[in-house]
């Protein structure tokens, strides 16, 4: 893969007509240093996120050795890219073939789910050939709870309601080795807040079940920096998170983790995009809805742009775009910040897409290719640099939906 200094230097040396996917390993790696010595526990990278094969041994050196795998296809890919990594999956709903498979050939033992269906259907399938259940089985009942202050939610497809976990809790720990509780509060918790709640019906769920607990799953949500959602540090959730965790009513040498995805993998890549004509304030551009830019069209994300042809005015205004298939939805309302004399021909960074970016790609209308490289440049936000105002007297530390 090629090295480069800069997104700018990339379009100079490459005046590229598809759409370029910029990785910057250092940036990941310092997002892993960071999980890795600062969160009061342990670290699994949520690989949905971004698979990536050139990211997940960047991690791995990094610190990370557990990954949250949502399907047996992502067990496959990490345990031939990481042979050494513990691979949990976390995926509540999974065939009993996908289950098989992960246990028997490649070694997972830790499952989530949150049904007596589930647990029945991971206990038959990791049966021996006698029949005989497994005895190392370490099961996570996934909780239902808010994602009121998350800018994405994930509370009405996973999860069991608070009043009906104390059986399932009760069931599961007759047949695991190990038994932990887990939840996910929704991608871009912009509080730490979010997890102070989450955590109280953590509590309230093991009063209820009166069994032991051997580890406390925080899940995902750690957010990033986008235009509009500056989070507060990430220390700060760290350190509610821990308090809470240190007051539950759990074995005395019970794990904390937590699965961070965005967190970990937004900073490693940006994308440089050429416009292909104007309209107005629409720019028409070479990635878009089925590309790297899904987030951008489907949720409404916005996310940093700038350009990278240096004679361009400073006064700039709020454009849309549109992506090059033939779709009508292949629009990305933004707005989009760029100068106002922008043009076909000029070239775009699009920064902070690590994290469901290059991983949503298509190859829809035969769009969607396009070369990796790497560049040495800083990211286009932060949280680990050090850099960053501190965003605790900004407005945006709530919900923006």
């Amino acid at each position: 893969m090629h090295h480069h200094l800069d997104a700018s230097a990339v379009a100079r040396a490459l005046s590229p007509d598809e759409p370029v996917i910029l990785n910057r390993p250092h940036a990941a790696a310092r997002a892993a240093r960071f999980f890795t010595t600062k969160f009061p526990g342990k670290s699994l990278y949520a690989v949905k996120a971004n698979p990536s094969p050139e990211l997940l041994p960047i991690l791995w050196d990094g610190g990370i050795t557990h990954y949250d795998v949502a399907s047996i296809a992502e067990v496959r890919l990490v345990r031939g890219v990481l042979p050494e990594a513990t691979l949990c999956f976390m995926h509540p709903v999974k065939t009993a073939s996908a289950i098989r498979e992960a246990y028997f050939v490649h070694g997972v033992r830790t499952f989530s789910l949150d049904t007596r269906e589930e647990l029945a259907k991971i206990v038959a399938a990791t049966a021996d050939e006698h029949g005989n259940p497994a005895a190392d089985l370490r099961l996570c009942v996934r909780l239902r709870v808010s994602s009121e202050y998350s800018e994405l939610s994930l509370a009405s497809k996973f999860g069991i309601d608070l009043v009906d976990a104390g059986p399932l809790l009760q069931e599961t720990r007759q047949v695991a080795d190990w038994l932990g509780l887990c939840f996910h509060v929704g991608s871009q918790a912009m509080t730490p807040f979010a997890y102070v709640q989450a955590l109280e019906r953590v509590r309230a769920a093991i009063a209820d079940a009166g069994v032991v607990i051997d580890m406390i799953d925080v899940g995902g949500g750690f957010p990033s920096v986008y235009p509009g959602m500056e989070p507060p540090p990430l220390e700060d959730y760290f350190a509610i998170i821990h308090r809470h965790f240190e007051a539950l009513p759990i074995a005395y040498n019970a794990e904390l983790w937590c699965e961070p995805g965005r967190a970990l993998s937004a900073e490693y890549n940006s994308l440089i995009v050429k416009v292909e004509k104007r309209r107005g304030k629409e720019l028409y551009i070479n990635d878009g809805a089925y590309g790297a830019l899904y987030d951008a069209a489907h949720v409404g994300w916005r996310f940093p742009v700038k350009v990278l042809n240096a004679d361009r005015a400073d006064t700039l205004e709020d454009f849309a775009f549109y992506g090059p298939t033939c779709d009508d939805a292949d629009f990305m309302e933004g707005p989009f910040q760029l100068p106002a004399d922008i043009a076909s021909g000029d070239y775009i960074e699009v920064g902070m897409l690590g994290a469901y970016g290059a991983a949503m790609r298509t190859a829809f209308n035969g769009f969607g290719q396009g070369a990796s490289v790497i560049v040495e440049d800083e990211p286009m936000a932060s949280l680990y640099t050090g850099e960053r105002k501190d965003p605790r007297v900004s407005d945006n530390v709530v919900s923006l939906r």
